[in-house]
């Protein structure tokens, strides 16, 4: 970090940009051309909430409300597979079986706070305790400048990626990542933008993505709503999701968002919350 002194301007730091960023940075400019239809929904997490507090006064242990979210997530996509599908060339799509959903965890990297993705695989076929412990242990992993959280495999190929000139990587993504399995590998099928997690965000945040499905978390709200015609105070999520419109039409894309909703309203997940893996 280099610090300057500007009678004119005043005090001012000039740091580097984290290497750590610049693998987002390139992936981004590979969904300029996909064309994504945006939602704006509020879902009530009223019940869902209730389960995870009474989870955590009956057993000391804290579950992370964005465990139970990609749990959701990852259970409606495994029903309707088309919202997380991907173009393969221009006459063939990949449908994916498993439900491997991207999310940022939000690290320290020499004094500078800044999002790490964390991809969580098969989402779809772990419970809500296995997702949250994996979300744990990555907000508690040591990482370096250039890391995938949970991918140790990765770190050497992201370091050498880094090194290279941007016209270089520019080509290598362009030509590497066509491949919609190596997409999936490398990011998963679907982003959850954690923002309203970092701090507490009104509205509707529009992530920007690569990825056939993305949503963008605000914050939890309380507001009145008629529950068998009575007037209570519920909790309610603002989220916004987009779908790669290439490949989802809205019909579809409807029932994904309607089935979504039945699955936090009712708080899926919550009930046996040490149940197995399933394989």
């Amino acid at each position: 970090m280099k610090e300057v002194n500007d009678d004119n301007i005043g005090h001012y730091d000039v740091i580097d940009f984290p290497k750590v960023r610049i693998p987002t940075l390139d992936f981004l400019t590979l969904g300029d051309n996909n064309h994504y239809v945006k939602g704006l929904i509020e879902f009530d997490v009223t019940e869902g909430r209730n389960k995870i507090r009474d989870h955590e006064k009956n057993t000391q242990k804290k579950i992370s409300f964005a465990a139970w979210l990609l749990k959701c997530i990852g259970q409606a996509a495994s029903e309707f597979k088309d919202v997380h599908s991907m173009m393969m060339g221009k006459n063939k799509i990949v449908k994916f079986e498993d439900v491997d959903i991207s999310i940022p965890v939000e690290k320290s990297i020499e004094g500078v706070k800044t999002p790490i993705p964390l991809v969580v695989r098969r989402t779809n076929k772990k419970t809500v305790i296995q997702i949250n412990d994996e979300i744990r242990k990555a907000q508690s992993e040591e990482v370096d400048e250039a890391t995938v959280l949970g991918n140790h495999n990765m770190k050497e190929d992201v370091k050498k990626y880094v090194s290279l000139p941007r016209f270089i990587r520019k080509y290598i993504i362009k030509r590497k990542f066509r491949d919609p399995v190596l997409i999936k590998q490398m990011m998963g099928t679907i982003i959850v933008s954690s923002v309203g997690m970092f701090g507490k965000l009104r509205g509707w945040p529009i992530p920007t993505t690569i990825h056939p499905l993305a949503f963008g978390v605000g914050s939890i709200t309380k507001k009145p709503a008629v529950i068998n015609d009575k007037i209570e105070i519920r909790e309610f999520l603002a989220l916004s999701v987009l779908f790669n419109h290439d490949i989802v039409d809205g019909a579809p894309a409807t029932r994904f968002i309607s089935r979504l909703g039945e699955l936090i309203q009712s708080g899926f997940g919550l009930l046996n919350l040490e149940s197995f893996i399933f394989f």
